[in-house]
C-alpha cells in the first residue's frame, strides 16, 4: 500500500472510530467512548497495514487483545456491581476493530457502510426497541413467513423450464411471488409503524401497494353502515387503485426494466389523470374522518401460493393463446385475469416481453387493459358491498380512468402494429 494510502485508511479509520465514539460517550458507556473506538479501529488498520507477510497472526493478536480489554472491563464492572449484562458497546467494539481491518487492506466502501450501520444502530436503540415491543403475534408471524417464502423455498426450488411453451420455471415463477410479497410487506410495516397517524390519504397509498380490492371492499362496507362517509370512502378507494399504477410501473421497472421505454409515458398519463381526480376529490372531503381497515398479513404461506399457481397459470394461457389465437388473443386474457389480479398478468407480461415473445406496444396495452378491468371489478364490489352513494361517487371516477384508458388505447401511437384496432373492430362488429 502506498504511503498516502496508508494514511488516507488511517484517517478514515480515525473518522470512523470517532463516529462510533461519540454515540457511544452520548449514552455513557463505561466500556469504551469517544476516545477508545478510534483507538481500536486504528489498531485494527496498522495491525493489518504494518503486518506484511504476518498480517494474518497480527491481526489475530489484536482481536484477542481487544476482547481480553473489553472482558477485564466487565469483570471490573462485575465487582463494582454495576455491571448491566448488555453486550452491545462490546460487539460494536469488536467490528470497529475489523472494520479498521479493512480499511487497511483497501475495503474503503464496505467498512464506511459498516461503520454507518454500527453508529445507527447504537443510536436507534429505544426506537428498535420500541418497534419490537408493538408487534404483534401475527406481525411477527409476518416476518417469519417472509423468510420462509423467500430466503427457505425460493433456493431450494429448481430454476428449470418445464411443460409445452418452456414458459413454466418453478424458482422464476416463486421469485414473482417473493416480488409481490415483498412489495405488500414493506407497505404493511410502514402502515404499522404509523399507526393512527395514518390518515385518508396515506391510508389509501398504502392499501393500494399492499391489495388495493381489500381496501375497496373494507371502506364499502363501512359506508354501509354509515352513508355520510361515501365521499371520504370514495377518495380512498381512488387512491388506492391510483397506487396500482406505481405498483406496476414498480414490478415493470424490476422485472423488464426495458418495458419501460413503451410502457412508461402511456401508464404515467393514466396514472396522472387519475391523481387529478384524487385532488378533485380531496379538497371538499379532506375534513371528514373514516376507521381505516385491519389489513390481513400479506405475508401469509397460503395466498403465496395461490399466486404462484396463478401467476404460473396466467404464464402458460397467455403464452398459449398467442401461440394458437394470435396476439389479439392477450387483450382478452388481460380483461378477464385483470378483474382479481393485476400482478399477474403485469408479471407474464413483463416476462414474455423479457423473452421477445410480444413488443414493448403490445405488452403496456395488456398491462392497462388489465388495470382497467380492475377497476370494473372494484366498482362491482362496490356495487355489492357499498352504499349507493359510494358507488356513484366511484362510477364517476372509476368512469373517467376508463374512458381516459380507453383513449390512450385508441390514440397512442403504435395501433396499426398491435392488432388491437382490428380486436376493437371485432368487438364492436359482434356486439
Amino acid at each position: 500500500m502506498e504511503l498516502s494510502e496508508t494514511h488516507l485508511a488511517l484517517a478514515i479509520s480515525f473518522g470512523l472510530g470517532l463516529l462510533v465514539g461519540l454515540q457511544r460517550e452520548w449514552k455513557e458507556s463505561e466500556i469504551a467512548g469517544i476516545r477508545t473506538f478510534p483507538l481500536i479501529t486504528l489498531l485494527g488498520t496498522l495491525t493489518v497495514t504494518l503486518g506484511a507477510d504476518q498480517a494474518s497472526w497480527l491481526t489475530a493478536a489484536g482481536l484477542v487483545a481487544v476482547a481480553f480489554l473489553l472482558t477485564v472491563a466487565n469483570l471490573a464492572k462485575i465487582r463494582a456491581k454495576t455491571f448491566d449484562f448488555g453486550m452491545t458497546t462490546e460487539v460494536a467494539a469488536l467490528l470497529m476493530f475489523v472494520v479498521g481491518c479493512a480499511l487497511g487492506v483497501g475495503l474503503t466502501g464496505p467498512a464506511v457502510v459498516t461503520a454507518g450501520i454500527t453508529a445507527v444502530l447504537l443510536h436507534w436503540k429505544d426506537r428498535l426497541h420500541g418497534i419490537v415491543n408493538s408487534l404483534t403475534g401475527k406481525d411477527l408471524k409476518a416476518v417469519m413467513n417472509l423468510a420462509l417464502i423467500g430466503l427457505i423455498i425460493l433456493p431450494l426450488l429448481p430454476d428449470e423450464t418445464y411443460g409445452p411453451y418452456e414458459v413454466l420455471n418453478p424458482y422464476d415463477i416463486w421469485r414473482m411471488v417473493v416480488l409481490i410479497v415483498g412489495i405488500s410487506m414493506v407497505a404493511y410495516v410502514a402502515y404499522k409503524l404509523l399507526g393512527a397517524r395514518v390518515g385518508s390519504i396515506l391510508g389509501g397509498i398504502f392499501g393500494g401497494l399492499i391489495s388495493s380490492t381489500a381496501t375497496t371492499v373494507s371502506y364499502a362496507r363501512q359506508t354501509k353502515e354509515s352513508p355520510e362517509l361515501s365521499g371520504l370512502a370514495a377518495l380512498v378507494v381512488l387512491i388506492a387503485s391510483t397506487i396500482v399504477n406505481i405498483r406496476v410501473l414498480i414490478e415493470i421497472g424490476i422485472v423488464a426494466p426495458n418495458l419501460l421505454r413503451d410502457a412508461l409515458i402511456p401508464m404515467v398519463l393514466m396514472l396522472l389523470l387519475m391523481i387529478a381526480e384524487c385532488f378533485a376529490m380531496y379538497f371538499p372531503l379532506r375534513n371528514q374522518k373514516t376507521e381505516p381497515p385491519n389489513h390481513d398479513n400479506p405475508a401469509q404461506l397460503k395466498p403465496a401460493i395461490i399466486f404462484g399457481v396463478l401467476y404460473a397459470a396466467v404464464l402458460f394461457i397467455v403464452a398459449a393463446a398467442r401461440d394458437i389465437f394470435g396476439e389479439q388473443a392477450l387483450y382478452w386474457i388481460a380483461g378477464i385475469s385483470g378483474l382479481t389480479d393485476v400482478d399477474a398478468i403485469t408479471l407474464s407480461t413483463a416476462k414474455m416481453f423479457n423473452e421477445e415473445r410480444i413488443d414493448g406496444t403490445t405488452a403496456w396495452r395488456v398491462i392497462l387493459i388489465a388495470t382497467m378491468s380492475n377497476l370494473v371489478f372494484k366498482a362491482g364490489a362496490v356495487a355489492m358491498l357499498g352504499s349507493r352513494r359510494l358507488l356513484f361517487y366511484v362510477a364517476i371516477s372509476f368512469g373517467i380512468a376508463i374512458a381516459g384508458g380507453v383513449l390512450l388505447l385508441l390514440f397512442w401511437p403504435g395501433i396499426e402494429s398491435t392488432g388491437l384496432s382490428s380486436w376493437i373492430d371485432s368487438a364492436g362488429s359482434q356486439e
